[in-house]
């Protein structure tokens, strides 16, 4: 060493160790680990053409530095403003989730799955003054670009930007990748997170930048995560699930892997070539992976595997009994939760077999209650004793943006509710059996009847419709329609699920529909759905 540079030695040593310090008082986790592990692995696309681009978490800092510093230079507001980001996995995502977090701004993800007619809405509902969007889904705001009167600038990353966007890797290419100027009080990013309106318009679910920290690191003891675990999200990132818990792996300073868009085998690949530990997953891509040839299963290694979270809709027992039989037999969890009440309940590896058809026991710190119809408290046991699922913890989500009397609808004596039906078991573990509201949930999204039944509607030859979820082996439930034709009209099935084509998501659309004369009502005329929904269910323990 120099006599210049070993004389300046202790003080650039003091003066990184203050900035580490700085970055963990200051809650920015990311500034924190690109001083400690710089050189570890942060994030990688491993895509099934031979593409890979990987950043270590220096090089994750200082790109999402550079992009932070582009926003504020676009009229970003720290603390204030509200930014959409569109996408399949990338790093490009990651990146904008990092910035957003560092700039204080509330990060809004838009499902890519969306139609037009609802991306312009969730866009102009948020009040977003910046979209952030994947190439691949620049066109679909080149068409819904007029019904944004609020947006100020569409950024467009990885690939061709359509004219009157702008190119935001070569922005971002020329930007400081110093720490952005942030002022000093402001907290850390939020999320808000929009689910499907029970009313027919989805509600934007607010979750504070700092909520649920505590309860957060409770969880991440109880199930035993370690900053050496690489997770994968297996799913889309604007899920709140593997988006979620992603943040988690990002907090701990794990490597997280992504890939862009599920495909099962290739999903195997990324494991075994990754040494995956960690993962969350709706019930269909599990079920997808098992159901591969035993001599495809057999090419990879799955041993590295230890948590695998098993959420956004109930796992049967056959597909527990068919993960189990290829992955590691100590490697499964099941937790209940919602976008809006975060993740309330738990069932651990030693439980799968012993507790069929349970969700588990409440996680740390959160507490749960059933309440009847009445709104007295449920205590007693067992299938008879069923109640409306209350949740009180920290991680439970702000208030629904702008809508505050849906947040207050959903309340009762400070707990919180997303309208399921349970009952407890003699050792306290929970058993969600029914909804009380109509949700459905499909290949593990959430889908509100009500949101379909309004548009199938506006229809011409559409007197009334009743929606609800049927089963499915493979997708858990299927979006079923009961549809009453206006006099003199006719329609089949193929018309209902194309107009529901034009207007919502395609996962949204009616995969069956049937034909009533009138929908069976009660003597205040509410449609009873659970009639409609009785016959496709006969035989079953569960109705969800």
């Amino acid at each position: 060493m120099d006599p210049v540079r070993a004389l300046t030695y202790p003080l650039r040593v003091a003066s990184r160790s203050a900035r580490l310090l700085r970055s963990v008082l200051m809650g920015d986790f990311l500034s924190a680990y690109a001083l400690t592990q710089g050189t570890k692995l942060a994030v990688v696309d491993d895509r099934p053409d031979g593409t890979i681009r990987q950043l270590t978490f220096a090089e994750l800092e200082a790109a999402s530095n550079r992009l932070a510093n582009v926003l504020l230079d676009l009229g970003v507001r720290p603390g204030d403003s509200k930014v959409v980001w569109c996408g399949q996995n990338s790093i490009g995502l990651v990146q904008m989730i990092n910035a957003a977090r560092k700039l204080g701004v509330t990060a809004v993800p838009l499902n890519y799955r969306l139609s037009d007619e609802e991306a312009a809405y969730v866009t102009d509902h948020s009040d977003a003054t910046i979209v952030y969007v994947d190439a691949e889904f620049a066109p679909m705001f080149e068409r819904i670009r007029g019904e944004l009167p609020k947006v100020e600038h569409i950024l467009v990353f990885d690939g061709e930007v359509p004219d009157g966007m702008i190119d935001v890797d070569a922005r971002v290419a020329a930007a400081s990748d110093g720490e952005p100027k942030v002022p000093e009080g402001v907290e850390p990013g939020a999320t808000m997170i929009y689910t499907s309106g029970t009313t027919g318009k989805p509600k934007g679910a607010l979750r504070r930048g700092n909520a649920g920290a505590a309860q957060a690191g409770a969880m991440i003891g109880f199930i035993g995560y370690t900053p050496d675990d690489v997770y994968i999200p297996t799913g889309p990132l604007y899920h709140s699930g593997p988006g979620g818990f992603m943040g988690i792996a990002q907090t701990l300073g794990q490597t997280v892997v992504l890939q862009r868009k599920f495909n099962a085998e290739d999903w195997l690949r990324l494991v075994q070539t990754y040494r995956v530990t960690s993962t969350f997953s709706a019930p269909t891509p599990i079920r997808m992976i098992c159901n591969l040839p035993d001599e495809v299963k057999a090419r990879y290694d799955v041993s590295s595997m230890k948590r695998m979270i098993a959420n956004a809709a109930p796992w049967s027992f056959a597909l527990k009994q068919m993960y189990l039989a290829y992955f590691p037999g100590d490697s499964l969890f099941e937790v209940y939760g919602s976008t809006e009440l975060g993740v309330n309940c738990i069932l651990r590896p030693e439980d799968q077999l012993r507790k069929p058809g349970s969700c588990g026991q409440p996680a740390p710190m959160v507490e749960v209650k059933l309440f009847d119809d009445d709104g007295n408290e449920v205590t007693g046991v067992g299938p008879e004793h069923t109640g409306e699922l209350f949740v009180k913890s920290p991680s439970v989500f702000a208030d629904y943006y702008k809508q505050h009397d849906k947040f207050l609808a959903d309340s009762k004596h400070g707990y919180q509710t997303v309208g399921d039906i349970a009952y407890r078991d003699d050792e306290g573990y929970i058993y969600i059996c029914d909804r009380k509201k109509d949700m459905i949930i499909s290949g593990g999204m959430n889908i509100y009847p009500a949101e379909i039944e309004a548009a199938l509607e506006h229809h011409a030859d559409v007197l009334e419709v009743a929606v609800f979820g049927t089963p499915s082996e493979e997708w858990g439930e299927s979006v079923h329609a009961v549809v009453v034709v206006r006099e003199g009209a006719s329609m089949t099935a193929d018309d209902v699920m194309a107009f529901a084509r034009e207007h919502l998501a395609h996962y949204k659309v009616p995969r069956s529909v049937t034909f009533i004369d009138e929908l069976p009502k009660t003597g205040s005329g509410k449609v009873l759905k659970r009639e409609l929904r009785a016959p496709f269910w006969a035989g079953r323990d569960s109705k969800v």
